[in-house]
């Protein structure tokens, strides 16, 4: 069997396989649409090159890691239902080793790429997280992926979402099989440039931090269009893993959200260690940053399938399996497409890729011999030219013939001169009009705009319009709408401008209403908006907008000498004023608790909010008269006061030992501390 073999297309393989059309092929299998004769399914059968079917590495590692595949059990893996060997000719004439895998109808995430360019960030974190769950499962199961990219990943119909695609991983473990068939991990860098770990470049080493890098650069290729290196030659993108950090992506696409450029940072970082420990951990981490941008998951349009006539030696998927790459197939070696197979033990000079790559299975077959005449007779440089009238002539006869053949065309042709008929679209969702486009050999162009009569997601019109013939391939604009704008997530103290920006980018008009005072809003800012954020309005409605004066003026500050404390902090509250204790007056003699002056003062305008109040701390003088020194002390004391003793000795007077008179007299306020002078009796 040939590479382009088409010749097994009937076969019965094991007499319960049977093989019905080729769907794609390249340099190490090819893949068919097929029957289980025995339980009566479709099925994917991948069918593998001769020269590993005999080679025995080869055999018991793709035995093996088909059980290992087989083992997986998940909606976002596609199934390996059997394995075999077919030996048409007898056990003695070599056989072909195939895998039974699950059939899905639709194309890849190469296919959808393809057709689209970058895509919507919900979109591509719709897509990057069934993959991530299917990565997570294998990583559980103790399986690695090992060549995580977008050929692998398969959008077939199906998907929970209404029109959605459902996303499924394929080939898992089937590069290290191949790894198996006449080479070494330690001596050869096996898979696809464009999205090898910089570990797997350099030692070989394929762990599910392996697996979670690829899955890193895939998702930045869906958010920019193209994976982050590019160089002259395979090594030298290879090589950029080991010694470049991956750039953001924003830096491609300016825009993206700076939690989405961190989570892909995150997971592609050069030391494995500094990345998520697996594709369970880094699944985690993007549906946080899906919740933090409240994106909600959305509809994966399911792509068209490649032709497979024609496919070149890099293995491409189409309804069915992606098959492992050709090793020996000429590849562009900027291209992110082939699963590779390279030497590691490369000069230094290839960092600067200045190296072509060799690859490992090299069957180039040597150039034709130059062709000669018979006998080794030379042809003659030049024959004898016809007479010039002659030439004019045959010019004109050739014109006529051409123009009377393209007129029988034309008039025989269906479509005339058009080639196609652009389908009516108007009414359909987004996966529905690709479909019939492509089905019209016409290809898609996805732009959406607001509308107030048509839902979200619905087709509004296309450009050239339904009807209309064109030529094929022809681009055809697809207007999708986004049903009617909303009042955008304007926040309270918004700037104004920014506020006006997003209100214009939802065809909507901002108007300034008026202003209106504010103690909490800055002046300037966003006060109210009317309608409410996430109101649905028609297109051109105005949004008004009302900004703040900021804080209104403050009046003169009240007289609130004489009252108690707590009634003058009402007050001055009242009064938009923040008061607080400013501490007791030491030369009042009010009565206790009551205010005494503020700061500033009653009356005063033009003054912060802070007002100082202080308060009375007077003690009323009790009466010690004819009471012991030493007992009048002990009072006075416990009072607030101090005694202060006085008679003609300076001491109790005589024997009597008796306070006679005091000053203050009993009855007066004096400032707490005060001294109360105390006489006697004197001698």
């Amino acid at each position: 069997m040939t590479r382009t073999d088409t010749s097994l297309v009937g076969t019965l393989l094991e007499r319960r396989y049977r093989v019905d059309r080729l769907l794609a092929r390249g340099g190490m299998s090819s893949v068919y649409r097929g029957v289980d004769t025995r339980l009566d399914r479709q099925v994917a059968i991948k069918i593998m090159d001769p020269r590993f079917a005999d080679d025995r590495s080869f055999v018991e590692r793709f035995e093996r890691e088909a059980r290992s595949a087989a083992q997986l059990h998940h909606p976002h893996v596609v199934a390996v239902h059997d394995q075999g060997h077919d030996y048409p000719n007898g056990p003695d004439e070599g056989s072909r080793a195939f895998l039974v895998m699950e059939l899905v109808d639709g194309g890849t995430l190469r296919d959808l790429l393809n057709e689209q360019g970058p895509l919507d960030v919900a979109l591509a974190l719709s897509i990057a997280e069934p993959v991530l769950s299917a990565l997570a499962a294998a990583h559980t199961a103790g399986l690695v992926h090992r060549d995580v990219k977008p050929e692998n990943v398969l959008i077939g119909r199906g998907g929970a979402l209404g029109g959605s695609g459902v996303v499924k991983v394929a080939d898992f473990g089937l590069v290290r099989a191949v790894a198996s068939a006449g080479t070494t991990s330690s001596s050869v860098i096996l898979g696809t440039v464009a999205y090898l770990s910089p570990e797997q470049v350099a030692s070989g080493i394929t762990e599910a931090r392996g697996d979670v890098y690829s899955a890193g650069i895939l998702l930045y290729e869906m958010l920019t269009g193209h994976p982050p290196y590019t160089g002259d030659t395979a090594i030298s993108v290879a090589y950029r893993h080991v010694n470049d950090d991956v750039p953001r992506p924003s830096d491609i696409r300016p825009g993206l959200p700076p939690a989405l450029d961190e989570l892909i940072l995150r997971a592609t970082r050069r030391d494995p260690e500094a990345r998520p420990a697996n594709a369970g951990v880094f699944l985690q981490e993007l549906q946080a940053v899906r919740g933090v941008l409240g994106l909600p998951p959305v509809a994966v349009p399911v792509p068209p399938p490649p032709d497979a006539d024609g496919v070149s030696d890099v293995e491409r998927t189409t309804p069915g399996i992606p098959a492992v790459p050709a090793a020996d197939a000429t590849l562009p070696v900027t291209g992110p497409q082939g699963t590779r197979a390279m030497g590691r033990a490369v000069p230094a000079s290839a960092m600067q890729a200045t190296q072509a790559i060799q690859p490992v299975h090299a069957h180039q077959p040597p150039p034709p011999p130059p062709i000669t005449p018979p006998g080794g007779a030379r042809q003659p440089e030049e024959k004898r030219k016809p007479p010039k009238k002659t030439i004019i002539l045959a010019i004109v006869a050739v014109l006529l013939l051409g123009g009377l053949i393209g007129a029988g065309a034309w008039i025989l042709s269906d479509d005339g001169p058009s080639g196609a008929t652009v389908p009516q679209l108007t009414g359909m969702n987004q996966a529905d009009a690709g479909n019939a486009l492509r089905q019209a050999k016409l290809t898609p162009k996805y732009v959406k705009e607001f509308s107030n009569t048509v839902p979200a997601n619905t087709i509004v019109r296309s450009d050239p319009a339904g009807g209309t013939k064109v030529p094929f391939n022809t681009e055809v604009t697809v207007l999708l709408s986004k049903g009617k704008p909303v009042v955008p997530n304007i926040s309270i103290g918004q700037n104004v401008e920014g506020a006006e920006a997003a209100i214009t980018e939802q065809q909507l008009k901002p108007a300034r209403v008026g202003e209106d005072f504010s103690t909490d809003v800055p002046k300037g800012a966003v006060l109210k908006v009317d309608p409410q954020p996430g109101t649905s309005v028609d297109i051109g409605s105005e949004v008004k907008l009302t900004l703040s004066k900021g804080p209104p003026p403050l009046p003169p500050v009240p007289d609130v000498v004489g009252k108690q404390k707590d009634e003058a902090f009402k007050i001055l509250k009242a009064a938009g004023f923040e008061p607080f204790d400013a501490g007791q007056d030491p030369n009042s003699t009010a009565k206790p608790g009551t205010v005494t002056r503020t700061d500033p003062a009653a009356g005063a305008t033009n003054v912060g909010k802070r007002v100082g109040v202080f308060s009375a701390n007077s003690v009323e003088v009790p009466d010690v008269r004819f009471k012991q020194f030493e007992e009048a002390r002990q009072i006075l004391e416990a009072a607030g006061l101090k005694a202060d003793i006085k008679d003609g000795n300076g001491h109790g007077g005589g024997g009597f030992n008796l306070v006679f008179t005091q000053d203050p007299e009993p009855g007066t306020r004096v400032p707490a501390g005060t001294k109360v002078k105390l006489k006697g009796f004197g001698r």
